[in-house]
């Protein structure tokens, strides 16, 4: 039986992306990961895509710019469906998915987002989060990780994972630990995803 086929699309350095590569070549998940989109050509999470001899596929949104965000998604999941993924994730993709990309992978879509469920939805979660704390109004955040639908950071939690905030942090030393606590539980998610 062949392996269950993941796509990531990222639009950033890819550390997630490298979360998981790493655990697939341990054995920790039992997949393997069969092509990585991003809409910036500049991502350097491409870069650990191509060092991985795995197809690394710039999708810039400035061709579909005339067709709209729909237009977009819907030639976007084409590309990624030639692929023929099992699973696709969302990891730092920094551009909300309409149902013309998601009807296409109905429940095949996870996101992973640095927040807690229903907390800090959209962009900037950390720096928010931390600025919360700053101003007396938290004393923990987290990361989860979703099943992606339409609506923002929203959508059936597969694992979260609390991040306290530390008297002594700084927004750097927090990020630190919200990014090492979201390559822990993008794994998990993924193992579960597939099962």
């Amino acid at each position: 039986m062949s392996q269950p086929r993941i796509v990531v699309l990222i639009s950033g350095s890819g550390s997630n992306l490298q979360a998981i590569l790493d655990a697939c070549t341990a054995g920790k998940i039992t997949g393997r990961v069969v092509a990585v989109v991003s809409n910036k050509a500049n991502a350097y999470g491409l870069e650990r895509a191509r060092k991985a001899q795995i197809p690394a596929v710039h999708f810039p949104y400035k061709p579909y710019r005339e067709r709209g965000r729909a237009g977009y998604d819907a030639a976007l999941g084409r590309a990624v469906a030639s692929f023929q993924p099992d699973l696709i994730v969302l990891a730092g993709w920094l551009r909300i998915l309409t149902p013309s990309f998601l009807d296409q992978f109905p429940r095949q879509v996870i996101n992973l987002h640095p927040a807690l469920p229903g907390q800090f939805d959209g962009l900037r979660a950390i720096e928010r989060a931390f600025a919360a704390y700053q101003a007396g109004e938290i004393t923990q955040s987290g990361c989860m990780v979703h099943y992606a639908i339409p609506k923002v950071d929203a959508g059936e939690v597969i694992k979260s994972a609390v991040v306290p905030i530390l008297p002594d942090d700084t927004l750097e030393s927090f990020a630190t630990r919200m990014h090492q606590t979201e390559h822990q539980i993008i794994v998990h998610a993924v193992r579960q995803a597939l099962s």
